[in-house]
């Protein structure tokens, strides 16, 4: 074979293998991919090239699936190997996202999420994994503040420093899928997919099948009177490392600021620590199962934190259910108030009482009565005198009227995230008649800005083209025709 003819076979091999790399290359729709291309893009991309790799977030989810899991399985296993999951980057990341959401004050130490986020978080992430692994952390004291409550009287509240919130909201993501596994159905409040809702739901229930009686309880000064040794020996009935019990007992006797002066904590959790919430319900955890075990057959207890009820048949069994209810309590070094606990007689809606914002009475249902003459009761909910109040006083905060001459939008767009958060809640129950006045109320207010900005040069009759129309144009939520079944919402 001449040298023309084997360079003649070597180009049509070239082009033959050429052409089969080519529609080798076809993608499934028939487009050319350009494999050294694709090969270089991978490469530029900065990340793992694995899809499947979960984000730090689905991995702080895993761990918590797999400690409800085990805890779940054992009752009676003690968990010892949790500081090092606290100390994870990944958990302390996804702590620092939520205390970031949740926002709240400055500290102590004056320094707020916003500051952090300016000088840097990763840093500051940093730092607190330095500190935790270490054992150089220690949390400062909590700051003391007061905030109104509806009786008149201040209630108070403790702010730890942000470093403290984080490092808190870790030790909950990692502590709270293993007491989910014991607390009990009865316990709504602070809890993942739970509600106070859910609570309310309960209660409607259980008034339909012959709930009578109620005793509305109340704890005196609850978060103020956590006995700290009680709390630390039923945490340790989950918890052994002893690492992990020191942070829970630091927390405890941090301290509190108020005016400058520094007082011990003997007793208690504060308010407004992200970790208290969790150490409420372990501690109540306790008149859970009692009541389980001891007093299910006088009612149905139902508690959001430390706020609860019992719902009995029969008078008798609600005068033993509270008496069951002190003898419980006592042992917990805590009391019910004297003056904010009481039994309720709810038959044939004699009586009512105020629970989660709400007002729970009985009414008789007309159409039944109508069709069949029976007089049936069925529980009732709308929103309390003092959530009404409360509405009403936020509405008028909003619209006074020295904001008559600003432009109408800038006001409903303040007014409408109230209005709306508002009727979410209570939209669940017989809230419609309440949510008409509210309506007219909020109409009114604006009204009343539109006629102060108008003063002597208002016309006879110009406020009467101010209907509720008028301001729905301009996207004034309404909260007529939003009431919802609880499974509908």
């Amino acid at each position: 074979m001449s040298a023309a003819q084997r360079e003649s076979e070597g180009i049509v091999v070239v082009m033959r293998v050429a052409q089969h790399n080519a529609i080798g290359a076809k993608g499934p729709c028939g487009g050319d991919v350009d494999r050294a291309g694709k090969r270089e893009g991978m490469a530029a991309k900065s990340g793992p090239n694995d899809p499947g790799r979960r984000k730090p977030h689905e991995e702080v989810r895993q761990l918590q699936r797999r400690l409800w899991a085990a805890a779940k399985r054992s009752p009676g296993r003690r968990f010892h190997a949790l500081y090092n999951q606290v100390c994870r980057s990944d958990v302390l990341r996804e702590a620092w996202k939520r205390v970031r959401c949740n926002r709240g004050a400055a500290g102590v130490d004056k320094q707020t999420v916003a500051d952090i986020e300016q000088s840097g978080v990763e840093p500051f992430l940093e730092g607190i994994v330095t500190e935790l692994r270490a054992g150089e952390y220690r949390p400062k004291v909590v700051l003391r503040r007061y905030i109104p409550k509806a009786d008149g009287k201040k209630r108070p509240l403790g702010i730890p420093t942000v470093r403290d919130r984080v490092v808190q909201m870790a030790a909950k993501l990692v502590l709270e899928p293993i007491f989910e596994a014991d607390f009990l159905p009865c316990s709504y409040g602070f809890r993942p997919k739970r509600s106070a809702t859910m609570a309310l739901e309960t209660l409607r229930k259980q008034g339909a099948k012959g709930g009578h009686h109620v005793l509305d309880a109340d704890i005196r000064d609850y978060f103020g009177s956590i006995d700290h040794d009680k709390l630390m020996k039923l945490v340790a009935k989950r918890i052994s490392d002893r690492r992990v019990l020191k942070l829970v007992r630091q927390w405890l006797e941090a301290g509190v600021m108020e005016d400058g002066a520094v007082s011990p904590t003997t007793l208690g959790t504060p308010q407004g620590g992200v970790i208290s919430p969790l150490l409420s319900n372990i501690y109540l955890h306790v008149l859970d199962t009692m009541w389980k075990r001891d007093g299910a057959q006088y009612g149905t207890l139902v508690r959001y934190a430390d706020d609860f009820v019992v719902m009995c048949a029969t008078k008798k069994a609600c005068e033993n259910a509270e008496a069951r209810i002190r003898v419980i309590l006592m042992r917990l070094g805590l009391e019910l108030h004297p003056e904010k606990t009481r039994r309720v007689e709810l038959y044939d809606g004699k009586e009512g009482f105020d629970f989660l914002g709400c007002h729970l009475h009985k009414c008789l249902s007309g159409t039944i009565w109508e069709r069949t003459g029976k007089r049936l009761y069925f529980l009732h909910r709308w929103p309390s005198q003092r959530a009404l109040k409360r509405i009403r006083q936020r509405v008028r905060e909003l619209t006074p009227r020295s904001r008559c001459h600003a432009d109408i939008r800038e006001v409903i767009d303040k007014l409408n995230p109230v209005l709306r958060g508002w009727g979410n809640y209570f939209r669940t129950g017989n809230a419609a008649a309440c949510f008409n006045q509210l309506d007219t109320y909020v109409w009114r207010r604006l009204i009343s800005l539109r006629i102060k900005r108008k003063g002597r040069n208002l016309r006879p009759g110009e406020w009467k083209r101010w209907e509720r129309d008028y301001f729905h144009a301009f996207g004034l939520h309404r909260l007529r025709g939003t009431v919802q079944y609880p499974e509908a919402a």
